[in-house]
């Protein structure tokens, strides 16, 4: 018998097999440096964050002490989210919705409240992302380069979680930092947000499921990514590679039925990654 969670991920590989994203209104954009090294998946307890992919070394640190850095699936959605609409727009301001209900619904998450309803964890997570900066650091034997940017300039939120039904006093907005608005516009790296509700239990099967569309988006010939590097990428909080290898494979089966066009072999080396279509054509 088939669990809630596989007929979810069935479910939207059906509707993702029966109408294109942009048809149905449900094209996200990542930005390149987060879905190369991703955000932590369970909460670091830390004010500074690092993970590496190559000679890319992606730091994040919270600008409020007292706040913390995001974690988890929903800074991941929310990042999905927030991309769509500035590419949509074209505006650093993003209106979210007057009401929580409006943007919970939009997420597909539940509108339920108290210490650990998805309202409480959703404005937790938002706090935490909208109070982070992020560094990249490029380094090999010939060049290093770097970038410092804020995920967000300025927010305004106005919601009230016991009534969530009801508008706000004023429209909640996000200012986005200029960089990170400009590295959305310049090359937004496009994905299924059918796709990222259906992995939603999972920030690793989200961080799998965006870097191999990326990776798709311009790999020419079979390359093996091995083990240790994946490590490094996807699961710094893993002491033994082998513990991680386990859950990514358990994860990438996940990917592979919302997206089943990705192809790669396991090997006991890596993953051998092969020229594959993208989820989402550009």
């Amino acid at each position: 018998m088939l669990s809630k969670r596989d007929e979810k991920l069935i479910a939207a590989a059906v509707a993702i097999e029966e109408e294109d994203a942009k048809e149905a209104g449900m094209i996200g954009y990542m930005v390149r440096a987060m879905v190369l090294a991703t955000m932590p998946i369970n909460d670091p307890k830390t004010t500074h964050y690092q993970r590496k992919n190559g000679n890319l070394t992606l730091t994040m640190a919270a600008l409020d002490t007292n706040i913390g850095l995001p974690f988890g699936s929903l800074p991941r959605l929310i990042m999905a989210w927030l991309g769509r609409e500035a590419v949509r727009t074209k505006s650093r301001t993003i209106v979210l919705g007057s009401s929580l209900s409006d943007f919970l619904k939009q997420l597909d998450l539940y509108r339920t409240g108290g210490k650990r309803g998805d309202i409480t964890r959703l404005r937790d997570q938002m706090t935490r992302l909208f109070s982070t900066a992020i560094s990249a650091n490029y380094s090999d034997n010939k060049r290093t380069a770097m970038k410092n940017v804020v995920i967000v300039r300025e927010a305004d939120l106005w919601w009230d979680t016991k009534e969530i039904h009801q508008a706000g006093l004023w429209e909640s907005t996000v200012t986005l930092g200029e960089d990170f608005y400009n590295e959305l516009l310049l090359c937004p790296i496009p994905i299924d947000v059918r796709a990222l509700k259906a992995l939603k239990s999972s920030p690793m099967a989200i961080d799998i499921y965006t870097w191999r569309t990326y990776r798709n988006t311009y790999l020419k010939k079979p390359t093996l990514i091995p083990w240790k590097g994946l490590h490094m990428q996807f699961g710094a909080e893993y002491k033994l590679t082998k513990h991680f290898k386990a859950d990514f494979l358990k994860n990438l089966k996940k990917v592979l039925i919302v997206y089943p066009e990705s192809r790669q072999e396991v090997t006991d080396k890596g993953l051998i990654i092969l020229p594959s279509m993208t989820h989402v054509s550009r």
